[in-house]
């Protein structure tokens, strides 16, 4: 959610003006803050396509490090990808994998930074997303029945509209 609290005609959907038009929001007026996003999702796969990760027995090379490139680079891209995003200036973007709880698959767990006037809850979905896709492309010549799921925003901090934590 946007950080924009102000009331319009679409019941208060930040990106919609009065006449029902996309616009940009204006965040010249808002206080800059530290604020914080972290987000992530899951890769389903093959027990034997994640022993391959683990084992680094792809040939495009490390999967899981190719993976965090990505989605640092798609999270610094945001706004590039996303028309309606403000272009930030990041402090900071992580990526991390972890097992899922079943054993067969990934967790990913991004986080991005700023010191702004609008949040990175975009930044920190992106990039989460974008290393699933990595990781999807790189293992589909062994497996093309992975799932990605879940994708969601599991935490924001600063800003107007204060805190969220998933539940």
């Amino acid at each position: 959610m946007s950080d924009n609290t102000e009331e319009n005609a679409t019941g208060g959907l930040s990106h919609i003006d009065e006449s029902g038009k996309a616009r940009m929001v204006d965040v010249g007026s808002k206080d800059v803050t530290e604020r914080v996003a972290t987000a992530g999702c899951e890769v389903h796969m093959e027990q034997s396509t994640l022993d391959l990760i683990r084992s680094g027995g792809f040939d495009k090379g490390d999967v899981l490090g190719v993976a965090r490139i990505a989605g640092v680079m798609a999270g610094k891209k945001t706004s590039d990808l996303i028309p309606l995003c403000h272009p930030l200036a990041l402090n900071q973007i992580t990526v991390d994998f972890d097992d899922l709880a079943d054993g067969i698959g990934l967790s990913i767990t991004t986080m991005a930074r700023t010191s702004g006037k609008t949040g990175v809850e975009m930044e920190a979905l992106t990039a989460a997303s974008i290393a699933a896709l990595t990781v999807y492309d790189m293992c589909k010549a062994v497996d093309r029945a992975m799932r990605i799921d879940r994708l969601r925003l599991f935490s924001k901090s600063g800003g107007k509209s204060g805190d969220y934590v998933a539940e």
